[in-house]
């Protein structure tokens, strides 16, 4: 909103000073400043009403160091990391750009089952069609991130305004999308593509429609959709998973964040995309600003859920972690490297779906069941190893910047 009320007094008063909203470096800056106010001001307000209406954490009796002192922690405090992203957003973002568009749809929509899950297990505690003895039933939660996989997905691929650049390369006299560097010409064209950055590859590039050879170029939508509700459905129960120890989810979204937001910002400046070598997104640039509403949000809520945690963000806040960074990826076009980038959602996930089937495969067989970690997910196995919650999230969290790091590298690779 203030871009548009600056950029008009810029326009027809030259206001002093109007024309810094125009870079994004700015924006990004104040998002980040006011992202991190709303939650230190309203969180500690937040933390004190959700005390006052008992909305507390009731933890399951799992024989962990420090489960005792965790009971009665306010819960939902999610609620502060939506606000602290959605309000900056609307404050600094142009809202008339479809990826901003649709991150906050994200936002709000994941935001919204997450605040149901937890309001019907901690308050409503009845049960229905809906509800089960701890919240929404799985499949309706489901259902909802599959829901917004399919708008996300029909969106980014049929919407005009979701295009990449091609650029004249003299020495094949075609239009491509990355290039060497000494080979781009002034001309260009932004056009519809399927394209996505994937290491190893030609260009870095990976076109959908020809990872199966016999899909009809018609029907190549209809996979790239699948993607996005496996990814967002994939990435949003794996941040929901790893909200487990007190700073472990928002901590480690801070991180993917800060990847995402270099990411959006080379793809979105035309000259570093040039120099760089990679695909060029037009309009993408203004997802720094959200990246950024994310940061602050993220780290003004480990002021309070730092060990020892005041306030648990619930699944109010996880799932919107988790879906605001699968949308993020694949409005950027680096959803395939989700697998390395979000390395520690993977392996959260994955050690919960290891310990399952291998339980199970060991009691069919013989008549007893096995496990392969002393428990899932994975921080409540090195909990019980001995570790101090506080160790394992600061660990992770190096391993998460590694990881980070490492994705960065990728974009060179060829």
């Amino acid at each position: 909103m203030l871009y548009y009320l600056f950029d008009y007094l810029e326009s027809n008063y030259q206001f002093p000073g109007a024309t810094l909203f125009k870079y994004i470096s700015f924006r990004a800056s104040m998002t980040i400043m006011i992202s991190l106010l709303i939650g230190a001001i309203f969180g500690r307000r937040l933390i004190n009403l959700l005390k006052k209406m008992q909305v507390k954490e009731q933890s399951r009796v799992l024989g962990l160091p420090g489960e005792d002192s965790k009971q009665g922690t306010p819960t939902m405090g999610g609620l502060i990391i939506i606000g602290s992203i959605v309000i900056p957003t609307l404050l600094f973002a142009r809202l008339d750009n479809v990826y901003v568009i649709l991150l906050l749809i994200s936002t709000l929509w994941l935001g919204f089952i997450g605040f149901l899950d937890d309001y019907t297990k901690l308050v409503k505690k009845k049960r229905s069609w809906l509800v089960g003895d701890r919240g929404i039933k799985g499949q309706y939660k489901i259902f909802g991130q599959v829901g917004l996989g399919l708008i996300v997905g029909l969106v980014l691929y049929f919407n005009e305004n979701v295009k990449v650049r091609q650029y004249y390369n003299p020495a094949t006299q075609e239009y491509n999308i990355s290039v060497p560097v000494d080979g781009y010409q002034e001309r260009y064209k932004d056009v519809k593509s399927n394209a996505v950055n994937v290491p190893f590859f030609k260009n870095n590039e990976l076109d959908y429609g020809k990872i199966i050879p016999f899909l009809p170029k018609s029907l190549t939508w209809v996979l790239y959709v699948m993607v996005a509700i496996f990814i967002i459905t994939f990435v949003s129960n794996g941040a929901n998973i790893t909200d487990g120890v007190d700073g472990l989810a928002a901590g480690t979204s801070v991180i993917i964040a800060v990847t995402l937001a270099i990411f959006a910002y080379v793809s979105g400046n035309a000259i570093f995309s040039k120099y760089l070598g990679i695909m060029y997104i037009p309009n993408s640039g203004e997802l720094v600003i959200f990246c950024s509403a994310l940061m602050g949000a993220c780290i003004g809520f480990l002021w309070y859920n730092s060990y020892p945690a005041q306030v648990f963000m619930g699944d109010t806040g996880s799932l919107s972690l988790g879906g605001i960074i699968a949308v993020l990826a694949l409005s950027v076009r680096k959803e395939l490297l989700i697998p390395l980038m979000c390395g520690i959602f993977l392996a959260e996930n994955l050690s919960v779906i290891i310990q399952v089937s291998y339980f199970k495969y060991t009691k069919k067989r013989f008549g007893e069941g096995k496990r392969v970690f002393l428990m899932a997910p994975l921080h409540h196995h090195f909990q019980k190893k001995g570790y101090h919650e506080a160790k394992i999230v600061t660990r992770f969290w190096v391993v998460g910047v590694i990881l980070a790091v490492l994705t960065l590298v990728m974009l060179k690779l060829r």
